[in-house]
C-alpha cells in the first residue's frame, strides 16, 4: 500500500485508483486487495468510503467480495474480457467523458459569450 494521498480521497477516487492500478496489472486476476479497514485507516477516511469504493469495483465487474475473505480480482472466464480489459476499458471511457465535458463546457461559454454581444439576436427567435 503505497498510496499517501495529500487530503482523504472519495470513494470515486479510491476506485479510480484500484482501476488504473489494475488495468496496468498492478493486481491481476485472483489478486485480493488491501483489507477494508486497513485501507480506510492509512487513508483516514471511513470505512465506509472504502468499502463504497469497491462496491463500485464490483458493479464494474472487476472484483468480487468475499464474506470474511477479502475482496478479489476477478478471473474471467473463458473468452471473458478480464478484469484488466475492463478496468482499461472504463478508463479509456472516463477519459472521454472529460473531454466531451469540456468540450461541452467551452461551448457553453461561447454561447454565452454570443448571448452577451447580440442580445437582440437571441430575443428574436
Amino acid at each position: 500500500m503505497d498510496w499517501t494521498p495529500k487530503k482523504p480521497p472519495s470513494a470515486k477516487e479510491i476506485a479510480s485508483r484500484f482501476r488504473n492500478e489494475i488495468a496496468v496489472g498492478k493486481y491481476g486476476p485472483g489478486q485480493k486487495l488491501p483489507g477494508a479497514k486497513d485501507l480506510a485507516k492509512h487513508l483516514k477516511v471511513a470505512l465506509m468510503t472504502v468499502q463504497s469504493a469497491y462496491k463500485e469495483l464490483a458493479e464494474d465487474g472487476l472484483v468480487q467480495g468475499r464474506q470474511g475473505s477479502g475482496t478479489y480480482v476477478l478471473d474471467p472466464k473463458k473468452g471473458d474480457p478480464t478484469a484488466q480489459d475492463a478496468a482499461a476499458s472504463m478508463r479509456d471511457l472516463q477519459n472521454r467523458l472529460m473531454h466531451v465535458t469540456s468540450e461541452l463546457s467551452e461551448l457553453r461559454e461561447r454561447v454565452e459569450r454570443l448571448e452577451a454581444e447580440h442580445p437582440r439576436a437571441v430575443e428574436n427567435q
